[in-house]
């Protein structure tokens, strides 16, 4: 086999598809990226067992056919250390001797069976395909992948939970303390099916699909589920386990609204959560037409209080929230000013932010702290 390619764009496909290998593999064949050849078309494919990703990059000059694996971090730090240059590969079949020639040198080694390489099982059963734009795609895992739990004891909820419907997709994660739910409208899929994808291959499909263009063609079955674009394909399996009913725990009503401006909000909650304790409780009081915070540690004698402008005509009401969740829930909420919808201090906040587009549904709840 032999073909030629530039060595940044090998590396820049090389780069999204080690994303997926691990540091550590069971099977040594697992520290290898597999390579096809199939006439132009160069396929690299990386995996962990429970996530495959596939990329096709076109090569030039190609001779032959056929498939070799090479180590991942070999090639990774051969193509680092090189500048945009052309590569000319030239693969022995017999023995798989690897030989990289480039203007001023080459590199020469050994590659692995591509056939010791695992497949993805055939499932017996008709899977369900339908086909999402690449935008409404990676806006539901970034709008909720911080969300995620990290604890092993609840593993259905260390996933980004997909709930398809006839007409729309939603996207769900908790962490028990915090969660969103993140609804894409106006989208026909025609049927239902629920399942639960784990964080890894969430954000490696996020980081991959990220500012491109396009669809995403989404084949589900019981057990797994492939993406695939025009340059990439990943598989993964799911999370095992029934996710909890999200509805149930979103109220539905609310006693308290504030509408404030989320960056001076949030500016103002980094300030106060210096001086937090190790439990990180901030104490909200809203009062009309401002919000005051206020932080302190008992045990190092300090204390922060600050103030800010928000739209509130109501009762006086007091609440608590941890400073690093609140945190994460106002970054997360890509608006100029939001919504708090509270009951009382005892109940879960929801924030919204105060303007939504049409096909879209962001709702972030957050648990209260007890005062």
């Amino acid at each position: 086999m032999k073909f030629n390619i530039q060595s940044r764009l090998l590396l820049s496909h090389l780069s999204a598809v080690s994303k997926v290998v691990n540091s550590k593999n069971k099977l040594s064949i697992l520290d290898n990226f597999l390579f096809n050849l199939q006439g132009n078309m160069l396929v690299i494919t990386g995996s962990d067992q429970e996530t495959t990703l596939t990329s096709r990059v076109e090569v030039q000059d190609a001779e032959g056919s056929g498939m070799f694996a090479a180590n991942v971090k070999t090639l990774l730090d051969m193509l680092k250390s090189l500048s945009d240059t052309a590569l000319t590969f030239e693969i022995n079949d017999e023995n798989l001797d690897i030989n990289i020639t480039y203007l001023n040198g080459h590199f020469n080694f050994i590659g692995v069976n591509g056939n010791e390489f695992p497949t993805k099982a055939e499932s017996d059963e008709e899977p369900k395909v339908f086909t999402l734009p690449i935008k409404k795609v990676v806006e539901g895992i970034q709008h909720t992948i911080f969300a995620v739990g990290v604890d092993d004891m609840r593993p259905v909820m260390m996933g980004v939970y997909w709930d398809i419907k006839p007409d729309e997709v939603v996207f769900v994660a908790s962490d028990t303390h915090k969660l969103v739910r993140y609804r894409e409208l106006n989208t026909s899929t025609g049927f239902e099916q629920s399942f639960i994808l784990p964080t890894k291959p969430a954000g490696i499909l996020s980081s991959i699909l990220d500012k491109k263009d396009g669809d995403v063609k989404i084949t589900v079955d019981s057990k797994s589920a492939t993406f695939e674009t025009v340059d990439y394909t990943l598989s993964c399996r799911f999370v095992n386990g029934r996710y909890p009913n999200y509805n149930s725990v979103i109220p539905q009503s609310s006693q308290y609204d504030i509408n404030v401006d989320r960056q001076s909000l949030l500016n103002a909650l980094r300030r106060v959560s210096v001086f937090t304790s190790s439990s990180g409780l901030v104490k909200l009081e809203l009062r009309p037409n401002e919000i005051f915070m206020s932080t302190q540690d008992v045990d190092y004698s300090t204390s922060a209080e600050e103030k800010v402008s928000c739209d509130y005509n109501g009762d006086t009401m007091a609440i608590g929230f941890n400073d690093e969740n609140i945190i994460d829930v106002l970054n997360n909420l890509n608006s100029q000013e939001i919504t708090m919808k509270l009951i009382d201090s005892s109940k879960a906040g929801i924030f919204l932010p105060s303007e939504q587009g049409d096909d879209e549904d962001l709702l972030i709840l957050l648990m209260p702290m007890m005062l």
